[in-house]
């Protein structure tokens, strides 16, 4: 009876060190796999990558339901000027209707530029579009242009240049600020808002300073 319970035991201790051995044999041969195809992504990932360095796509949520269209949700489009100074373009959510497209839909667009000294403009819209050919966003809808130094104005369109980081726009321009209201036929942000002009014939109110010295009523005596 002894050496008959003693049969099983050494078969199972004989076959320990043959499950052991294709074990080492799988990973010898799956580990070296693995390693190729990771070094692979290494290489070719790059090709993947924009060379363009001045402009990229930030951060966006992608709705990949309709395989046919692209939606993003709060994406975040960065650029840079020729001078190397960043500004940014966000929209509550953008729509590329194929992926070989170079327009993409805007929602709620809203480009910010801040120069070196901390002055920003800010414009907002009811919507946009983005050329990635010509690196530009063409606001519609309504265009509010706010700057840090207390000016509003508002047109129906405009343009920015996601090179150069200037905006324009050829439609009728409204707006004020603390020296008075302006009214133009166009205008145009230069230098990332340190210089606005207001293109066409143009039609400004200032408003007199505080202290300055106001005409009596009826006229002067």
């Amino acid at each position: 009876m002894g050496d008959g319970a003693a049969v099983p035991s050494r078969r199972r201790s004989a076959a320990r060190p043959i499950g052991y051995s294709r074990l080492v044999f799988l990973l010898k041969v799956l580990l070296p796999s693995v390693a190729v195809v990771l070094v692979g992504l290494v290489i070719v990932w790059p090709e993947f990558m924009s060379d363009d360095s001045r402009f990229r796509l930030g951060a966006v949520k992608v709705d990949v339901r309709d395989a046919e269209t692209l939606n993003m949700v709060n994406p975040r489009f960065v650029g840079t000027d020729e001078r190397n100074r960043p500004f940014i373009v966000t929209a509550d959510s953008a729509n590329q209707s194929r992926a070989d497209s170079a327009l993409v839909t805007l929602a709620a667009p809203k480009a910010d530029m801040t120069m070196e000294d901390g002055t920003w403009v800010a414009l907002t819209a009811t919507n946009g579009l983005f050329d990635r050919n010509q690196q530009a966003v063409d606001l519609g809808g309504g265009v509010n242009v706010f700057h840090d130094s207390g000016y509003e104005f508002r047109s129906e369109k405009a343009r920015i240049d996601m090179q150069t980081g200037e905006a324009s726009g050829n439609q009728p321009v409204e707006g004020q600020g603390p020296l008075g209201q302006v009214e133009a036929q166009g205008f145009t942000i230069l230098d990332k808002g340190a210089r606005i002009l207001f293109t066409g014939k143009a039609k400004m109110v200032t408003y007199p300073k505080e202290g300055d010295a106001k005409p009596a009523a009826g006229g002067a005596r």
